[in-house]
């Protein structure tokens, strides 16, 4: 049944559409049918000259209408449906209605689509767009939608954006929204300039495609006031609550926030009940967390599986419980009981749950990576709500779940760790003297005391600093060469296997999925193409491992096919990791050479005066050492000791570079270091941060100097573009000209010893943010000739 209500479902004008020359119309329409006339060559000739009298038989409907006298023609907008629509479509199921353009007036409307949009009882419109999304982002979506029409009318400039909106109904049955996407068809809209337009060209409107879109530009440069509109829009909705479900779970996990992990877990469920249609289907979450391979279980991560909740309640013995869960992990299937009260022979925890009103009942195992993550537990205490129906809607979101339960095994095992390093992590013997003062103050100043007074700051004033970086050269670069040549290999085989699925099983959507593979390689073998490693994943991720896994348990050729993808992609022994494997060993061979100098690089410094000397892993290794009276108060410190440092932080570094070019030859990629220092000439004060759990420097004027050594990284020789740091050759940034004296001798005297060459330089620095005047010695290392 149609309706010629009229209901305005436009929400949050554009500015500069209140006045905008707009009448309905259906000129452009029947000139449509009279062209299908021409050249219409079979029957369906007669009934388009049927449906032209029909609409030529009244004069009104060839002139602009009046919405006060759309009731009027009934029969013609009953004429424009059926020529829209199939014939077989169901208007009490077809959400379709037509609108006024511009407006989003709808005057003409299916049942289903009235029902839908209409509150019964007091006739107002019920939906609501997204509101994940402000009212000014709303506005800029139909601005661009309306432009993006004009532009390519007028202007012969492509449309970048979609005609369709998400609006949001409540659903009255399940209380839970439901989401549309509305689609605006303006192929019967008639659009003519009232004025001579303005010259327009890509680059003056080239903000139209970014997402910084500002469309009040083009209200200036083409208003709306600038043109006519006449004919009618074509406004449809499609179902999309399942795809917006997966969509919110996915920007969940993606785009974490500082909630709790219950305020987490409960927008996941949320999303779920909107998959599923239901609030009486509820869910558990149960990753598979280990300690030392060992099966455990945290109440953080793990109260909301109602098996573990339903098992403490009844006093179950959580061992038996752990050895039954431990099976299961170790061969996972998907179980599911439709009635729990059915099962003949109900073991002890199927027992439980019936014993607590649970009706039906699954378990579905979920994975990430092809590893498995843990299960996702389905179940509802209303007869008869779940089926098979039921668990394969949940289908495209298993794949986000087994990511956010890896997630949550990370968060687990971060947890850990923390907690070793907290309590149990041994602090250098240079500065352990001063956290036992502190504690003991702490200890004695609180025995009695209420309330308790906090502990000192751990602090050492006037140390000297000492910072060196060795890098390994090009390594992003490396890497992502690397991951390149792995993924041709993954997608070569993985293809293989898809043809393998084709001709065996004769499913013909492994052609869609080959196809879309085919696309990948053709960008990962354009090394000038700029494509998302993320979206890669992606796609092997949530649409490959599905698919592939159905057919996991497959016999003969297909199995075999299988099983030898997946030890390819086997992250220790695959070949598709042969290339990241190879560069991931020779940056850890580099780096275990360069971890290993410098622990007896440390050692040896050690014994002349106590200092804190501290590393940290980049894709190379970075250290602080600080040396000063505040660190040994019972030695009396000399600068003869600041000055030996020095000396031996620069022979260790040309040692470093020595060491590292004798292992290309041993290590699969040929990789090379660049050494850094900076030298600084004064001291500084550093404190111990409680939040990080080390030494950091305090006060502004010595944060400038963490700052420094932060951004010289990457610095450039002034006016060559040029990078500082060079294979076989040490860098050394300084301010003061005093403290670049004092290494010249250094290096003049490593040079007698054949360790340096001569080749020292002299270099001005280019100015970074916030810091001008850098300069830099460069001096290269003897790689091959003996050391005296």
């Amino acid at each position: 049944m149609m309706k010629e209500t009229i209901l305005d479902i436009s929400q949050n004008v554009i500015p500069g559409l209140e006045n905008v020359d707009v009448s309905l119309s259906f000129r452009k329409f029947i000139g449509y049918i009279e062209d299908r006339i021409r050249n219409e060559k079979t029957v369906k000739r007669k009934f388009f000259e049927f449906v032209h009298e029909r609409f030529t038989a009244d004069p009104r409907f060839l002139e602009d209408i009046n919405l006060d006298e759309i009731g009027d023609f009934q029969e013609q907008l009953s004429l424009v449906y059926n020529m829209l629509v199939p014939v077989i479509a169901d208007e009490n199921e077809t959400l379709w209605a037509l609108s006024i353009p511009l407006s989003q007036t709808v005057f003409y409307e299916t049942s289903a689509f009235h029902d839908l949009l209409t509150d019964d009882k007091s006739g107002n419109v019920k939906c609501d767009l997204l509101r994940d999304i402000d009212i000014s982002f709303e506005k800029k979506q139909k601005a661009q939608m309306i432009y993006s029409f004009l532009l390519e009318k007028f202007y012969n400039i492509p449309s970048f954006h979609s005609n369709d909106l998400v609006i949001s109904i409540k659903d009255e049955k399940t209380c839970l929204p439901k989401y549309y996407k509305l689609n605006v068809c303006t192929d019967y809209v008639e659009v003519t300039a009232k004025v001579p337009l303005p010259k327009l060209d890509f680059d003056t409107v080239q903000l139209h495609a970014e997402e910084e879109f500002d469309w009040t530009l083009l209200m200036n440069l083409i208003p709306f006031s600038m043109f006519r509109f006449e004919g009618f829009t074509v406004i449809t909705l499609t179902d999309v609550t399942a795809d917006q479900a997966v969509e919110n779970i996915k920007n969940i996990i993606l785009n974490p926030v500082s909630d709790t992990f219950q305020s987490y877990y409960e927008k996941i469920i949320h999303s779920l009940n909107l998959l599923v249609g239901s609030q009486d289907i509820k869910f558990g979450l149960l990753p598979e967390l280990r300690v030392n391979d060992r099966l455990v279980f945290n109440d953080e991560f793990c109260t909301h599986s109602v098996l573990v909740q339903t098992l403490v309640a009844e006093g179950i013995d959580q061992d038996e419980f752990l050895w039954m869960a431990d099976g299961y992990f170790k061969d996972p299937k998907v179980h599911f009981y439709k009635k729990i009260s059915d099962i003949e022979k109900r073991n002890a925890f199927m027992s439980i749950l019936e014993k607590n009103e649970v009706q039906s009942y699954a378990l579905l195992p979920v994975y990430n990576n092809a590893r498995l993550t843990g299960v996702l537990e389905v179940y509802s205490k209303v007869k008869d709500l779940m089926d098979e129906k039921v668990l394969s809607r949940l289908e495209p979101a298993l794949p986000l779940i087994g990511q956010m339960m890896q997630n949550g095994i990370n968060k687990f095992d971060a947890q850990i760790e923390d907690i070793i390093r907290e309590k149990f992590t041994s602090l250098q013997p240079a500065v352990q003297w001063k956290f036992k003062d502190v504690a003991w103050h702490y200890l004695r100043d609180n025995a009695t005391q209420l309330p308790k007074t906090p502990i000192e700051i751990i602090q050492f004033k006037d140390v000297y600093p000492l910072y060196g970086a060795v890098d390994i050269r090009n390594s992003t670069i490396e890497r992502n060469a690397a991951l390149h040549a792995d993924l041709e290999v993954q997608f070569e085989a993985l293809i293989k296997v898809l043809a393998h699925i084709k001709e065996d099983v004769g499913l013909g959507l492994a052609d869609e999925v080959i196809f879309k593979c085919k696309k990948w390689m053709d960008k990962i073998s354009d090394q000038t193409s700029d494509h998302d490693e993320s979206k890669v994943m992606d796609f092997l991720e949530y649409e490959v491992y599905p698919f592939l896994h159905h057919f996991k348990e497959s016999k003969g050729r297909l199995g075999e096919s299988i099983k030898a993808y997946y030890e390819l992609v086997d992250k220790e022994s695959g070949i598709a990791f042969l290339h990241r494997n190879a560069l991931e060993n020779s940056m850890q061979k580099l780096n275990s050479a360069v971890n290993l100098y410098l622990e007896l690089f440390k050692n040896e410094i050690q014994e002349t005066y106590p200092c804190y000397f501290e590393k940290f892993r980049t894709d190379g290794v970075e250290y602080d050492i600080y040396i000063g009276q505040a660190i040994a108060p019972d030695k009396t410190f000399n600068l003869l000791y600041l000055n030996n440092i020095r000396l031996w932080q620069l022979t260790s570094m040309a040692g470093i570079a020595r060491i590292t070019h004798e292992l290309i030859p041993q290590i699969e990629k040929p990789l090379e270091t660049t050494q850094l220092i900076f030298i600084n000439s004064g001291s500084i004060d550093i404190s111990f941060r409680d939040d990080e759990r080390r030494f950091d420097v305090e006060g502004s004027y010595n944060i400038r100097y963490h700052v420094i050594k932060k951004r010289i990284d990457k610095v450039h020789v002034k006016e060559t573009g040029e990078r500082l740091t060079q294979p076989g050759k040490i860098a050394l940034v300084y301010f003061n000209s005093k403290s670049a004296e004092e290494y010249v001798n250094y290096i003049k005297y490593l040079q007698e010893k054949n360790m340096l060459k001569n080749d020292l330089e002299f270099l001005d620095l280019e100015e970074l943010q916030g810091i001008t005047g850098l300069k830099a010695l460069r001096i290269g290392v003897n790689l091959e000739g003996d050391w005296k």
